[in-house]
């Protein structure tokens, strides 16, 4: 079972800037395309930004050139950051890891989600 922990969300003013961690743990044999995702109140679910075991990056056209994901693969942990944060960057945000248990079968797992609001 892997286990996903995220931190960093919170109430922000429009222009400032947050960053979010999505922490992994239990029988991890090694993590693939890791991602984050999020939900405003009445819409579906969406991507906002994906990183692949190699570095490379994906995003949203909504967030480019304002979000930066990254990772830290020596703890298991992908990292959001977030900046010029506007009003409709309000929504829920989930952390997404696919990776693969020490006993061969593969997982594809989501944080708990944690809340972000841009407002003045």
């Amino acid at each position: 079972q892997v286990q996903l922990v995220e931190s960093g969300g919170g109430l922000v003013q429009p222009g400032g800037s947050l960053r979010l961690s999505c922490a992994a743990s239990g029988s991890i044999l090694s993590l693939n395309d890791m991602g984050w995702y999020r939900q405003a109140p009445g819409k579906q679910r969406e991507l906002v930004a994906t990183i692949t075991s190699g570095g490379s990056t994906n995003y949203a056209d909504s967030v480019k050139g304002r979000f930066t994901i990254s990772r830290d693969n020596a703890k298991n942990t992908e990292y959001l950051q977030m900046t010029s944060l506007k009003p409709e960057d309000t929504a829920v945000y989930y952390c997404n890891v696919v990776g693969t248990f020490v006993y061969g079968t593969s997982f594809n797992s989501w944080g708990q989600g944690t809340q972000v609001t841009v407002s003045s």
